[in-house]
């Protein structure tokens, strides 16, 4: 719909009545903490954020990326949340039926880790005090007590989501998709369970995902250790390590085919140090590098991942050395039963006692993977678990990026995506907690093993169990776009919005949690029956040539947000910014346009407060700028003909249309950034700074004593106010939906044929200025020409010593510049008195425009303070002189020259001329002055 269709129609300006003044239904100042709850509660209430199966509108959709039920929002979630709401605001405006679905993860390891700590402060008990089923009870019971605080923080900032549909991942529905997709992928070989290496978390005591690792350089020792004979002319070799303890499960040392040093041990067994039994066989294998140490590396495949690879080429034995609490065990020493860190200084006294340590390097800062959420170091253990075979998903996923079947935004991220899903390894699934998902596998007495999906009755009787484990959080969430709408049922939601126009999500989940979800989506479209075909968003399937339907279009990555020094916030920095901080004391706009301004497709994001209050201003400037638009008359309804209009109106309607193409085009591509830089530009320099200034001429102060001529003017600025105000209210809507709902229905209240909330208005089109007429060149230079004149004249009044309130006769020939119709408006801006017939010229100044070179003489007698100006200059001068004499010393210093940087060096000159020019200014003026 057009925005022009929404106006009232009337009869030309001669029939227009004076817009009313509606300002005083504003209060006196913004004050977002006042309206910003009512608002959103009242958007909710009346079902404006509800999604209709049914319309027959085109659809748009996005799954809230489901934040963990146990957290709150960072400023990472505020940008996600920020730019998912920006889309669907404006999508829902531009007439498409808009489903934003949210939700929350379960959180396997974070919610459980946090319940333990509550039992166990509370009743000092831990998890293994209850049973499965009370202990998944406790979790229930804490959920529903502290799992809604991030959804009161959505509530907060203005996410425009459907939470009539909200979602949980261990929903009923969703657990039935969990099972319906486990069963298929086992029934097709593409679940098994095998003995591999995964993280291990002894606190947790379970396996852990990579996203869940954090890597950090700590300060720990590098022990070189000699394996084989004390003596140096026998066969010996030394390894380094920075786990000693792991050598209790070494088995081999590996050295290089071509390293001529030990070719004669491949093949032979060096005795272990503290086992008897075993014996240590030398392997010749690629993977060492013989330059780096002693070219011999310990091989301990139990324990480490590169080590666990070589173990398996070389067909090595893999005995652990250590329980799932992270203690030493089975090995048969002395240091059965100690914890690891203990076993490390334990080992490495005794290996000094008997000669072989040959070096320790202490201390040693290398790179540690950390648990994420219990903090201690990660450690690589031998299990038994379930894995997902992903080589066919992974093909699929990559084909659907390849073929153009699904977009990556920006598309330089497209490279990381291809490296990570052509050389994916399986993924490891299972999970040893008991809040989850529990793995649908039971094993029978005889050693059966049944996969029961959801319709299916589990197994009973005696011997027969349930796995104990549960599945990895990203399993579930991986089910997300198409899990949310109902499946593995076809329904309504399914038809309507599957599948989801875009994915917006941070560029460093790519791998663990968009590369999951385009797996499991394409694989449940191969299934029988699948409803996931795709409706009006899907690739038609003659397009895809059998390939399967995707579960978004387009993948949008943004950055992350970072400090303004451009560090990653965390808290270790104390850098971190709470977004919610910021809505208490700059307002939900301000949080948000701050992060919509600074989100490119990609880039990183650098914030502060001072962006935050930048952003608070532009609200409170927009606040006032309607304000005072609707004190003056400002009205919506239909524009009067061009011709009617002032150079000015045709300008600012002009821009007006070039802004919003300009954020249409942004828009559509993802560009934030640059769509919002313009409208803040646009609304804050050239209709706050100049229109409304020029509007201000153009209404007539006294309307009973103007003629019919300045009326007419004057209600066409009026309708030029509205109409400019009505569209950058709804093109700012979708970024700050407070200030600009509060502003609009205040501007159109009342008028026939406006919505009753901006939320649910048309988004504007070509229709802004009279159906997208051309744009005025002859208006678009005069007021350039104005924009130049008013700027030098500000600028010489300023180095004349004049007020900027001071009003001073000027004379000024504005037909030789064609500026007749704007001489009210230069005249008001830069107080200009028309001069009198005894008009004497103290000071003037050229101007040179695009029509003529003028003059413009003024008479600034008794308007300068003589003596505060020439000390005001004289500081000035000083100012300069000590900027030319820092340039020139350093300028004159051949050491500086020859190792500071070009560009240093250029700035530095450019510096200095500009001083210069400052200099030469200001001693002229001083010049200028009379004495005193």
């Amino acid at each position: 719909m057009s925005t022009s269709s929404l106006n009232p129609q009337s009869s030309g300006a001669a029939g227009r009545s004076i817009g009313a003044d509606r300002s005083s239904q504003l209060p006196a100042a913004w004050n977002p903490a006042e309206v910003e709850k009512d608002l959103y509660q009242g958007w909710v209430d009346k079902g404006y954020f509800t999604a209709d199966a049914s319309s027959s509108k085109p659809p748009f959709s996005i799954v809230l990326p489901p934040p963990n039920v146990t957290g709150q929002l960072h400023m990472g979630h505020a940008l996600d949340h920020t730019l998912m709401d920006h889309m669907a605001r404006r999508k829902r405006m531009q007439g498409f039926e808009v489903l934003w679905l949210p939700g929350a993860d379960h959180a396997g390891i974070a919610t459980q880790t946090k319940v333990e700590a509550s039992l166990k402060e509370t009743e000092g008990k831990g998890r293994f005090d209850y049973s499965r089923e009370e202990f998944i009870e406790r979790v229930w019971e804490w959920k529903e007590r502290y799992g809604g605080v991030i959804q009161s923080q959505m509530r907060a900032i203005g996410d425009s989501v459907d939470w009539s549909r909200e979602r949980f991942t261990l929903d009923e529905g969703l657990s039935r998709a969990v099972q319906t997709i486990f069963k298929a992928l086992f029934d097709q070989g593409l679940i098994y369970r095998a003995n591999r290496l995964v993280n291990w978390s002894p606190t947790l005591q379970t396996a852990i995902s990579d996203i869940e690792v954090v890597h950090s350089d700590d300060e720990g020792e590098l022990v070189s250790i000699r394996y084989g004979s004390l003596n140096d002319d026998e066969p010996h070799v030394i390894v380094a390590t920075t786990r000693v303890e792991t050598m209790l499960g070494d088995v081999a040392v590996a050295v290089h085919p071509d390293d001529e040093r030990y070719a004669d041990l491949v093949g032979t067994t060096l005795p272990h140090p503290f086992l008897d039994d075993r014996h240590m066989i030398v392997v010749a294998d690629d993977y060492v590098d013989p330059d780096f140490g002693t070219g011999a590396v310990k091989i301990t495949p139990a324990h480490d991942p590169n080590d666990f690879e070589l173990g398996k080429r070389h067909d090595l034995p893999m005995p652990e050395i250590m329980d799932e609490t992270g203690h030493i065990a089975n090995t048969g020493t002395q240091f059965d039963g100690m914890e690891r860190y203990e076993a490390r200084e334990q080992i490495r006294l005794a290996l000094e006692e008997q000669g072989r340590i040959v070096g320790r390097k202490f201390p040693y800062v290398h790179s540690v993977g950390h648990s994420e959420r219990s903090g201690e170091a990660i450690e690589p253990r031998l299990s038994l678990q379930w894995y997902v075979k992903v080589d066919q998903l992974a093909k699929m996923a990559g084909d659907a990026v390849r073929e153009g079947d699904t977009v990556i935004h920006p598309a330089s991220q497209e490279p990381r995506w291809f490296d990570w899903v052509d050389d994916m390894h399986d993924w490891s699934i299972s999970r040893q907690l008991w809040w989850g998902h529990r793995i649908p596998i039971w094993y029978g007495p005889d050693g059966e093993v049944v996969c029961c999906g959801p319709d299916d009755d589990a197994p009973t009787g005696e011997g027969w169990r349930q796995d104990e484990d549960v599945l990895d959080t990203w399993f579930s969430s991986a089910l997300w776009p198409f899990s949310t709408m109902g499946w593995p049922d076809a329904t309504d939601e399914l038809a309507k919005f599957y599948p989801t126009s875009v994915l917006v999500t941070g560029y460093d989940i790519l791998f663990f949690w968009v590369a999951r979800m385009m797996m499991f989506s394409t694989f449940a479209d191969t299934l029988d029956g699948s409803p996931l075909a795709g409706g009006p968003n899907g690739v038609p399937s003659a397009e895809r040539g059998g390939r399967p339907q995707v579960p978004f279009r387009d993948v949008f990555l943004h950055g992350l947000v970072r400090d303004e020094q451009g560090r990653k916030m965390s808290k270790s920095l104390g850098n971190g910014i709470d977004p919610m901080d910021w809505v208490r004391d700059y307002g939900a706009d301000a949080l948000r346009f701050t992060l919509a301004r600074g989100a490119n497709p990609g880039s990183d994001l650098p914030v502060g407060d001072d962006s935050a209050q930048s952003s608070r201003n532009f609200a409170t400037k927009l606040y006032n700028a309607t304000k005072f638009a609707l004190m003056n008359g400002a009205q919506v309804g239909e524009l009067p003909a061009r011709d009617e209009l002032t150079d000015a109106d045709r300008w600012i309607l002009d821009r007006l249309e070039a802004v919003r193409e300009h954020v249409d085009m942004a828009l559509d591509r993802y560009e934030f950034s640059w769509a919002n830089e313009s409208l803040y530009r646009f609304a804050w320099g050239e209709f706050c700074d100049w229109y409304l200034e020029i509007a201000k001429v153009q209404i007539p102060r006294d309307w009973d004593a103007a003629s019919q001529e300045e009326i007419a003017r004057g209600i066409n600025t009026q309708l030029v106010l509205g109409r400019v105000l009505d569209s950058v209210l709804r093109l700012l809507h979708p970024a700050m939906p407070f200030v600009t709902e509060t502003l609009w229905t205040t501007l159109t209240e009342g008028v026939e044929g406006y919505e009753e909330s901006l939320a649910i208005s048309a988004w504007p089109d070509q229709s802004l200025t009279n159906d997208g007429a051309e744009q005025d060149q002859d208006a678009v230079r005069r007021m350039e020409d104005v924009e130049k004149l008013v700027t030098e004249i500000r600028r010489f009044r300023s180095d004349q010593g004049v007020k900027p309130t001071q009003k001073v006769p000027a004379s000024v020939d504005f037909a030789a510049a064609d500026l007749v119709e704007l001489e009210p408006a230069v005249r008001s801006l830069v107080r200009l008195e028309q001069p009198e017939a005894d008009f004497t010229a103290t000071a003037s100044l050229e101007v040179r425009l695009s029509q003529a070179t003028i003059t413009v003489e003024l008479d600034t007698s008794g308007t300068v303070d003589v003596a505060a100006e020439r000390k005001r200059l004289e500081k000035d001068l000083a100012e300069a002189q000590k900027e030319l004499d820092n340039a020139a010393k350093k300028l004159s210093n051949e050491n500086f020259l020859a190792k500071a940087p070009e560009k240093v060096v250029e700035g530095i000159k450019e510096r200095q001329r500009v001083a210069q020019e400052e200099h030469e200014r200001i001693s002229a003026r001083l010049a200028e002055l009379p004495q005193a």
